[in-house]
């Protein structure tokens, strides 16, 4: 088995605004900066290598955290959300009524317009899980909450309807044990990369 640890870059803009980002290539903003900039990666980390999503957000976070030499791995992109990008969730709901609600209700089957579904995402995902798992040395990856909430969805066999099996904090590493068929086990979740006062 190979651990992965999984961590989300820090807020933007978008973020702050609650606005869809998806493939949109935002920059942190000056509080993200300074927020990530005052996480601390636990020892138990030390050994693993370390990969990002090829989103700026995410490749500024591995930096700040230290490792900017971080591998870029392009399966890592957050979820592509098409035509919703730079909208809210509120706002759609408001626009899309019912139509909305039966989407949302498709739980990993949920798509936006022009965009790609979590069981998508899940899929995109799976040849790097395998290879993950098959070298079997510890990884970090800088990701997304789309990415985070799909390999969370795998290790729990978790339908994406209702809540998630377990509230997981955005300021700590979330890390799964890998399978060499790239089979996910929740390992453990919210490891506190917050300093000791």
């Amino acid at each position: 088995m190979t651990t992965l640890a999984l961590i989300r870059h820090g807020r933007t803009e978008w973020n702050l605004a609650g606005r869809i980002q998806g493939h949109s290539d935002q920059p942190l903003c000056e509080a993200g900066r300074v927020e990530v900039a005052a996480l601390q990666v636990p020892p138990e980390l030390d050994d693993f290598s370390w990969q990002t999503s090829p989103l700026g957000r995410a490749r500024e976070t591995a930096a700040l955290l230290g490792h900017p030499d971080a591998t870029v791995e392009p399966r890592l992109i957050e979820m592509d959300w098409g035509d919703w990008e730079g909208k809210s969730l509120a706002a759609l709901r408001g626009q899309l009524g019912s139509e909305m609600t039966s989407n949302e209700d498709r739980g990993r089957d949920f798509q936006p317009t022009g965009g790609e579904s979590p069981r998508q995402l899940q899929d995109r995902l799976g040849p790097w899980l395998v290879e993950t798992g098959f070298q079997n040395e510890p990884i970090v990856a800088v990701c997304h909450k789309g990415v985070i909430r799909a390999v969370m969805a795998l290790a729990f066999d978790w339908n994406m309807l209702g809540k998630p099996p377990v509230r997981l904090d955005w300021n700590a590493a979330h890390l799964f044990s890998v399978a060499a068929d790239g089979d996910v086990s929740p390992h453990r979740l919210n490891l506190s990369l917050q300093p000791d006062r």
